[in-house]
């Protein structure tokens, strides 16, 4: 009878153990996909500071006087009044 119980107790003791490194094994799965996900998120996270930072450099520039001056030449044609433009012929 005793015997019986130790068996019994060593079978429930063996399948906990199975049942908690499978466990175990899963988690640490689970870590790996969470671990590179994370660094996937940190290398976008970068990527995403670095445009906001030019995008603040941008927007610095846009109010600069150069900048007004370079699109009103380019896109409006503007000159300065004691400006020659020559163009050649096609």
């Amino acid at each position: 009878m005793r015997r019986k119980n130790l068996c019994v107790v060593a079978i429930v003791v063996l399948v906990l153990c199975c049942t908690v490194y499978y466990k175990k094994v899963d988690l640490d799965a689970k870590n790996m996909e969470y671990q590179k996900r994370i660094e996937e998120l940190e290398k976008q996270k970068k990527k995403q500071e670095q445009r906001a930072d030019e995008i603040d450099d941008y927007k610095v520039y846009v109010q600069t006087k150069k900048y007004i001056e370079e699109e009103a030449r380019t896109k409006l044609g503007l000159v300065y009044p004691d400006e020659i433009i020559f163009e050649a012929e096609d």
